[in-house]
């Protein structure tokens, strides 16, 4: 079996605020460790049984970096993106052709069934591939490790919750920051009916360039092909792998929030996993993707463990771009936004922390979602405990992430930093203050989504209001997080 997937591209960045070591104990830590090894290399969209990427890189300027692509890799216009649709994210105007062999499709430019996974209007009246659900990947620590058996040979299940739904689905797994290949003799899709638990009658098997398993490269990514699946909004989707070969380094979202059940040898169909060891990250997935008219687009949210949800409640889907999610689908005029939630805990805007820096990973995480029109940025606080006055260098990195997404057909909003009083990162106040001034007065964002307002003390507004904090001064509790979620106005987001 041959797949033609792409090579990873390294973005190599100058920041202003140098790099380094994570800061001590940062507040998005998960469970301590290393930082991402110093990794740039963010890689370019992943492709199955289309035209290799060109470079990775993803368009920032209304075209695709691509070139033409073939008709057996989707049909879809000459290395177009759509109306206004950089990273090809939308067919081009007039609509694309069928799916090729298998229903694949190419990626990074090259417009394949309903174009690459990138950001921007789709055009016409075409479908095209909208996320339902995403994480940002990372290199996993060695605290959170697959525990024992370990993958090689067994079976893992995973579940996400999705925001929009569909008749035809495509996963995206990474091995980016993996030190060998990685194998998988078969992946399954199922509804979940929780605990582990699969509903059977609703269990496929997905395929990889028409093959039943995949090997991905270090370094690399791939889609799957097209499936036909009944997803409903708001659904619980069980993702079951098995694991032919896996060694080395791991690719994954240590902040899962959302159990994960490792069971010995093949289980990928089994109706339960009795036996099966648990772990709270997720492994090799990234990416899930429906397909969704011209109107349905996704909103991605940058960010940090405030957004991947620290102090959330384990399973329960209540972080702040969850209950935004539910506000979006049960608002007619919102009902096909799905939301991509890019959080990384222990991440910072400028420099190394956990993960890469958001100036390294805006295009893997930002531009090449699919579907994406909307952006909203909400990271910074790690910044703040560097030491230094990083409030100019933030400011920079803003702008650039307005930039991008504007080139790409994308609305940004910003998000002032939330309250730090009496947490860790309290000497870091005034620069917060600078920052925030900034976001709320500049207009350089298309917006403002005030959740610093929604969430601190009236009587004391450089800390969280007592009722949402996680009691780190810092995070959220899940009260604070449903009043985020609560507090964003909708209208920022009609068609």
């Amino acid at each position: 079996m041959t797949l033609r997937l792409f090579s990873a591209l390294a973005l190599l960045l100058t920041v202003a605020c140098g790099g380094g070591a994570a800061p001590a104990g940062p507040a998005e830590s998960t469970n301590g460790g290393s930082v991402n090894g110093g990794s740039a290399a963010m890689g370019g969209a992943p492709t199955s049984g289309g035209t290799p990427a060109s470079g990775g890189a993803a368009a920032q300027a209304g075209q695709s970096t691509a070139g033409s692509a073939s008709g057996s890799a989707g049909g879809g216009a000459s290395g177009g993106g759509g109306s206004g649709g950089a990273n090809g994210g939308g067919e081009a105007s007039g609509g694309g052709g069928g799916a090729g062999a298998g229903g694949a499709t190419s990626l990074a430019g090259a417009a394949g069934t309903g174009g690459a996974a990138g950001g921007g209007n789709a055009g016409g009246n075409a479908s095209h591939w909208v996320g339902t659900w995403a994480c940002a990947p990372q290199l996993t620590e060695p605290a959170n490790l697959p525990p024992s058996p370990g993958l090689a040979g067994n079976t893992l299940r995973q579940m996400v919750r999705v925001s929009i739904g569909g008749s035809q689905l495509r996963l995206r797994l990474s091995n980016q920051y993996g030190t060998s290949a990685v194998s998988l003799a078969s992946v399954h899709v199922a509804l979940s009916k929780g605990g582990g638990a699969i509903d059977s009658t609703t269990d496929k098997a997905l395929s990889f360039s028409g093959m039943p398993s995949v090997t991905i490269p270090s370094g690399q990514a791939v889609f799957s092909d097209a499936l036909d699946f009944t997803l409903a909004p708001s659904s619980d989707l069980a993702i079951s792998m098995r694991f032919s070969a896996q060694s080395g380094d791991v690719t994954g979202h240590p902040g899962s929030r959302t159990t994960s059940f490792l069971q010995s040898g093949d289980a990928v169909s089994a109706a339960s996993l009795a036996s099966a060891v648990k772990a709270e990250h997720w492994y090799f997935i990234t990416g899930l993707d429906v397909m969704a008219d011209a109107a349905s687009a996704a909103v991605v949210i940058l960010g940090d463990s405030i957004t991947d949800g620290r102090g959330s409640t384990t399973d329960k889907n209540n972080r702040w771009p969850d209950i935004l999610a539910k506000r979006l689908l049960a608002n007619s005029a919102t009902s096909k936004l799905g939301v991509l939630n890019m959080g990384i805990g222990g991440n910072n805007v400028l420099s190394e922390g956990l993960g890469p820096p958001a100036v390294v990973r805006f295009d893997r995480d930002v531009l090449q979602q699919s579907g994406a029109r909307w952006l909203i940025v909400l990271e910074g606080v790690n910044d703040l405990g560097e030491g230094a006055d990083v409030g100019a260098a933030l400011i920079d990195a803003y702008k650039s992430f307005v930039s991008k997404a504007h080139a790409a057909q994308m609305r940004a909003y910003g998000v002032p930093i939330l309250p730090i009083g009496g947490s860790m990162y309290a000497p870091g106040e005034s620069t917060r203050a600078t920052v925030n001034e900034w976001i709320r007065t500049s207009k350089t964002f298309d917006a403002v989504i005030d959740l610093d307002a929604a969430v601190r003390d009236p009587a004391a507004p450089t800390r969280l209001l007592a009722a949402y904090d996680s009691g780190d001064h810092l995070h959220p509790s899940p009260d604070g997080y449903k009043k985020m979620g609560e507090a964003i106005d909708l209208s920022l987001f009609a068609p």
